[in-house]
């Protein structure tokens, strides 16, 4: 029986497979055991015509391997194109993205020597569901999804990455003061699960005044885990303050499957020319080899990189004079890590990786009692042109019936109607809540259904509804600016 680890690899665009060359010279030759399977992704599938930029065929590889050692693509400008990267992270559920931003002074400049921060970010959810509307001439619209059971998921991954890694505090970021109920339960859930962790310390912060401090005191932070439009930025933002992008791997976690990568573009510019920096690539790929239970040749990878960075052989992106000692191409840098196989950094702290856990593949989501809801009110969304908010307010008002009223009139999340303030800006998309006549009055989908024939009747242009429902007696919907 082969003791070879079966993988998937894609050399990618630009300098892509450059890169992936030097990183797989660098693995073969510090005994990675590996069974590597190569697929074609990027730029030439999308070009064949496969929107995706994925053929069946690199699926069928990757449901048989369950990891995927992945270079930069580039996607073709113009629309009709989905991220490969957004795709692939959900078909194969991969949940957690994981980046260490490392300084790495003073080899490489920074402002920060000593940063060692890992970020930690929701990959599935949020505003990257992709689900977006042009609502009418002025407005479009993108949904942000927040779930319990992809929120307990990431926070308790980030939980238990702390634990596993001797790390000493875990930091949650969002936006809760102003989303309430979406980024609120990702709060929620953060504190829910962080009492089940007392070794670790636990902090939230509202995700702007956090991401000050983080750029401007990173020593302050150690793990941070947050959804996932934060994460995308905050993470190349932390990787960039610590020295460089081009130097910070990424790896994303499923319950099945895992996907590394470098967290930088494909860089066209630079292809062909013997110019990138592997090191992105290089260090996904030994977060790899922890991951597949390699943890004696990622440590030997890891330390022989660091050994290279500090005798001043770099590429030409952190290369400085008076700091560094020789300027190499992509292949020579390579060459120089593969020299250091089995050598230790001196000034470093040699790198040390724990044997990885048996990884849980099924759900873990904790059990929660299903509440009571009850359906309340509606909102209706209309596209709307031909007055005032007065006029649309008493339009919507003769319109009510049925056991519902007309509460509130909103554009753009702010109240306008009644008693409105005239000088807010307005735009063409309405949102008109109605409720039941009496105070937590249950309302019916007969009666939605009977509201929106009168509407229609009228000659208005619904662009779509949001029932409004309690949760055990809790709203599960958010009141309107000045409501």
């Amino acid at each position: 029986m082969s003791n070879l680890t079966p993988i998937t690899v894609a050399h990618g665009d630009g300098i892509g497979p450059e890169i992936m060359e030097a990183t797989l010279h660098i693995l073969k030759e510090a005994g990675a055991r590996l069974d590597i399977e190569t697929i074609a992704i990027g730029e030439k599938v999308y070009l064949e015509g496969n929107s995706a930029g994925i053929a069946k065929s690199a699926w069928e590889s990757l449901s048989r391997t369950k990891v995927f050692l992945k270079a930069p693509i580039t996607t073709p400008q113009g629309g009709g194109f989905k991220s490969l990267n957004v795709t692939t992270r959900k078909m194969l559920g991969l949940y957690a993205n994981v980046r260490p931003c490392v300084a790495y002074h003073p080899y490489v400049d920074t402002k920060h020597p000593g940063m060692n921060v890992v970020i930690v970010r929701e990959n599935e959810e949020d505003v990257y569901g992709g689900i977006e509307h042009r609502q009418s001439n002025d407005i479009t619209q993108c949904l942000k999804l927040i779930s319990r059971s992809g929120s307990e998921r990431i926070v308790r991954y980030a939980f238990e990455y702390a634990r596993r890694n001797d790390r000493k505090k875990v930091t949650c970021f969002t936006k809760d003061n102003i989303m309430k109920i979406t980024d609120g339960l990702f709060h929620k859930v953060f504190d829910e699960i962080a009492v089940e962790y007392p070794d670790l310390i636990n902090e939230h912060w509202i995700v702007d005044i956090g991401a000050a401090k983080l750029a401007d005191t990173p020593n302050a932070f150690d793990v941070v885990v947050m959804p996932n439009l934060y994460g995308d930025v905050l993470s190349d933002v932390a990787a960039q303050i610590a020295g460089s992008v081009g130097l910070a791997g990424s790896a994303n976690i499923g319950m099945k499957y895992a996907m590394f990568e470098a967290i930088h573009g494909s860089a066209p510019r630079r292809a062909g020319q013997n110019l990138a920096n592997p090191s992105g690539l290089l260090l996904g790929a030994v977060m790899m080899l922890v991951h597949i239970n390699q943890e004696d040749v990622a440590e030997r990878v890891h330390n022989a990189w660091l050994r290279t960075l500090e005798d001043g052989i770099h590429t030409y992106d952190i290369f400085a004079e008076g700091v560094s000692t020789q300027k190499v191409g992509t292949k020579e840098f390579a060459q120089a890590v593969v020299d250091r196989i089995g050598k230790l950094p001196e000034k470093f702290k040699p790198v040390v990786y724990k044997p990885r856990p048996r990884q849980n593949t099924e759900e873990t989501v904790s059990a929660v009692a299903k509440p009571n809801k009850e359906m309340v009110g509606v909102d209706l969304f209309l596209d709307w042109t031909a007055g005032t908010p007065n006029e649309l307010g008493k339009k919507m008002e003769q319109l009510s019936g049925d056991n519902l009223k007309l509460v509130m009139i909103g554009s753009r999340g702010t109240k306008v109607y009644p008693d409105g303030f005239p000088d807010t800006l307005t735009s063409d998309a309405w949102i008109c809540r109605f409720m039941g006549q009496t105070d937590g009055a249950i309302v019916t989908h007969a009666q939605i259904i009977s509201l929106l024939q009168r509407v229609t009747d009228a000659g208005f242009d619904f662009i779509k509804f949001e029932s409004l429902c309690n949760f055990d007696g809790k709203a599960g919907f958010s009141l309107g600016q000045g409501q």
